[in-house]
């Protein structure tokens, strides 16, 4: 071989080497960083001989099998106890006044009584225990008892019957003149009147009472205050709100009956028709079976010819489906001799069982207890004492007494 082909032959071998190994070199580096970047998990299997890089590759006529997985090992889940839903929380029951029992009412308030009616009591022991009575002293008597709206009548004849108790014993030392009086007062206040309250159910019905009375007398709050009298003695009482004239009315009334539990019947509309409310009341009272069911009216002028009828038309369309069993006639004690005219009227058109005394614990004089049951013939069967909302008392004829000698 001629040497410059042997020459050029052994050039080619040479770089052939050289690219060879370069080619080598970069492979090398390559794998080098696939191993940093994919390196085996530890503990994961390996074969002898083999390089690390030809672990994901088969040798030939081989393959190359994993050991199985064992499966880890792991706790049932805890069953999901799924709690069962709390109950519907039971409204609250509204928390009711406890009303005051009407027992014992009078002689709580027998202070203010005795203040009310101090010209009547305390007057009289002066002018009775002095002595020496003449005609001016029983002039000044007379005076005293009509100032405290006995009444002429009634004090004709006390004075009459205390004159001649003077002139056969003689005695006139204040003990016993004041023995005299309560027995004359007594007498006059009539003890033996029957002043109890239709409460109770009658048959197959509740008890269903009539409040009337004029503008001003204190009608829907004696309502109300009679309604916590009735509680106190275990009734179960309903309203029924025909006071539908006046603005708030119903309101008023109802607030009274939502303090004791008491429900209350009444319109959605101002000025309804009275004697439909009315009428609505007792049947809702006859329905639920209650004890007593009270109806107040509105208030009206005992001259207005036009509202007495209308007053008449109420008790006309509730006795349609019951008896009316009380009629009670709201007073207010302050107008003396003056409500008097009223009760006639009032008596004529509804007929009044019974009277209720509001306010006689301010300027009140005792003696319109008796002018009243004479005028009327009915029975002062409550009497309001005060604002308080159980200042409303059944009506004691000896407590009443004995609190106008205090």
């Amino acid at each position: 071989m001629e040497p410059v082909l042997l020459f050029i032959l052994i050039g080619v071998v040479v770089v052939g080497g050289i690219i060879g190994l370069g080619v080598n070199l970069l492979r090398g580096g390559s794998r080098t960083n696939t191993l940093e970047r994919e390196a085996p998990t530890v503990g994961a299997p390996t074969r002898p001989g083999l390089p690390a890089d030809d672990l994901d590759r088969e040798p030939p006529g081989e393959a190359v099998t994993s050991p199985p997985e064992t499966p880890a090992t792991t706790a049932p889940e805890p069953e999901v106890v799924e709690p069962e839903p709390a109950p519907p929380a039971e409204p609250e029951a509204p928390a009711f006044e406890k009303p005051e029992s009407a027992r014992g009412r009078l002689q709580r308030l027998r202070a203010r009584l005795a203040r009310s009616n101090s010209a009547l009591g305390k007057g009289l022991l002066a002018l009775l225990s002095r002595g020496g009575l003449d005609e001016e002293a029983w002039e000044e008597v007379e005076d005293t008892l009509i100032a405290s709206d006995l009444g002429v009548e009634a004090t004709t004849e006390l004075v009459d019957s205390l004159r001649r108790r003077v002139s056969v014993e003689g005695a006139t030392d204040e003990a016993t003149v004041r023995g005299w009086l309560k027995e004359e007062l007594l007498a006059l206040v009539q003890p033996g009147l029957d002043r109890r309250i239709a409460s109770s159910r009658v048959g197959d019905r509740p008890a269903v009472i009539l409040v009337v009375g004029v503008n001003g007398t204190g009608k829907t709050t004696t309502v109300g205050k009679l309604a916590r009298v009735l509680v106190a003695e275990d009734r179960d009482v309903l309203l029924g709100a025909a006071d539908t004239f006046r603005a708030a009315a119903a309101d008023q009334l109802a607030t009274w009956g939502d303090r004791v539990g008491v429900p209350t019947v009444r319109s959605d509309r101002d000025g309804a028709d009275p004697a439909a409310v009315a009428f609505d009341a007792v049947k809702a009272g006859i329905e639920e079976e209650v004890d007593v069911v009270i109806i107040d009216t509105a208030g009206r002028l005992h001259n207005k010819v036009g509202l007495m009828d209308e007053l008449g038309k109420v008790k006309r369309v509730i006795e349609k489906q019951s008896e009316i069993d009380e009629v009670l006639l709201v007073l207010d004690a302050t107008t003396g001799q003056n409500g008097l005219q009223q009760a006639k009227v009032f008596s004529e058109a509804v007929n009044v069982t019974g009277i209720v005394l509001s306010k006689l614990d301010g300027t009140a004089k005792g003696g319109i207890v008796v002018a009243v049951q004479r005028q009327l013939g009915v029975p002062v069967k409550l009497v309001g004492l005060g604002e308080g909302p159980d200042d409303l008392a059944p009506f004691d004829p000896e407590a009443f007494v004995d609190a106008i000698l205090d």
